[in-house]
């Protein structure tokens, strides 16, 4: 295999008769064919071949190469968003009466498709806490058929052991799904462990500029196959424009992400020393409770920092409206700083219970540490702290 960065730079589609060095946009709802037996040949699948940008796009398949080839996947397809990857990875693997077991802290969106939609079709989903990881194995049913988590965990970044995860798949037989967009392909590689898919929304740092949606899954190409058959047929295709964004987007993320990194440890170890701070969560800080699972699973700690205000909500609330650089938005992985408080905004709808229960206390802020000078950032997060 290549070295990461090399790949990332280097898969591109087939040059056109232009001899083009970039990849240019090939912006059609379908593609044209020699004569019937071409098109016969093309549909019934004895030749690779582009029929129709719903199933298949060369700005769309390069961007899956390459992601493919980071995971170290046998295949993949990708998705107009996320959760667009989520949904249909489940939809195309799962039947009525089957049963999930998955970590309590998943995203929101993610969460409302366990509670919500998927007990319409018969479909249960059993959590589990991060901290009672170890035994996982009272979850699992006769009808589980999948274990499914995130790691590090969104908003609480909590590290769960995938090399532990990966060998309770396979005793169990089990698909084993990894959300890892939070360490993107360039810090950790669930496959290596035993994940059979691995998701993620490129919104977030594999775009890295807050400009376009996207998602994805790679993994075994028996399962992509299934989950390919079940897009192909719904729609939730990723567009060629985003896809040639995102594919660009990756010639840069391994230099993005070391920054990315190196500015979210400086801003946590700076957080962990401030009076108003309580509890300051992030993977590579010695005080992390899965310190030592995140240096064997993670090459660097990522550029998301959980940390816990004194003063509860209106501490949260105080903190945001004082915040004069950062920006306030939803979104995360952006080369813009971005702080959310959960308590008072996305998880506002939630008891106080239902939000302990999946890690989001009342002071609990989320911190997307972007690519600005970490003293700019350090600075406008003191003076909104002090």
């Amino acid at each position: 295999m290549e070295n990461f960065e090399t790949s990332a730079i280097r898969t591109q589609t087939e040059r056109s008769q232009f001899d083009e060095h970039s990849t240019p946009l090939y912006l059609t709802s379908s593609f044209i064919f020699q004569d019937a037996e071409d098109m016969r040949a093309s549909f019934a699948e004895e030749k690779p071949k582009n029929l129709y940008s719903r199933f298949s796009n060369p700005n769309v398949s390069e961007f899956t190469e390459k992601i493919a080839k980071m995971e170290g996947a046998e295949a993949g397809y990708a998705f107009a968003t996320g959760m667009a990857a989520i949904y249909s990875t489940f939809a195309a693997l799962l039947s009525a009466g089957d049963h999930i077991v998955s970590c309590q802290s998943v995203f929101g969106s993610t969460h409302t498709l366990f509670t919500k939609y998927f007990p319409k079709w018969n479909i249960e989903t059993t959590y589990f806490k991060a901290e009672d990881a170890e035994n996982v194995e009272q979850y699992i049913k006769p009808n589980t058929k999948i274990l499914y988590l995130e790691t590090p965990t969104n908003p609480a970044i909590e590290i769960l052991d995938l090399e532990f995860f990966g060998q309770i798949a396979k005793k169990h037989n089990l698909i084993f799904i990894v959300d890892n967009c939070f360490a993107t392909t360039y810090l950790q590689q669930p496959i290596k462990y035993g994940a059979d898919v691995v998701v993620h929304s490129a919104t977030k740092l594999i775009d890295g500029q807050g400009r376009v949606l996207g998602g994805i899954a790679v993994g075994k190409e028996d399962l992509i196959r299934e989950i390919y058959l079940f897009a192909r047929n719904t729609g939730p295709a990723l567009s060629p424009f985003n896809a040639w964004v995102l594919s660009k987007s990756l010639e840069t993320l391994a230099i993005r992400v070391e920054k990315h990194c190196e500015n979210a440890l400086k801003v946590a170890e700076f957080l962990e020393s401030h009076p108003n701070v309580e509890l300051v969560k992030y993977p590579f800080l010695k005080s992390h409770p899965n310190y030592g699972v995140a240096k064997k699973q993670m090459k660097l700690g990522g550029n998301i920092v959980a940390f816990e205000i004194k003063g509860g909500i209106e501490g949260g609330r105080s903190f945001l409206d004082k915040i004069q650089m950062c920006s306030l938005s939803a979104n995360l992985g952006d080369t813009r700083t971005i702080v959310t408080h959960p308590a008072s905004t996305t998880h506002s709808k939630l008891s106080d219970e239902e939000r302990n229960e999946v890690g989001i206390t009342a002071g609990l802020v989320r911190c997307s540490v972007g690519l600005e000078n970490v003293d700019d950032i350090i600075a406008d997060l003191k003076q909104a702290l002090d």
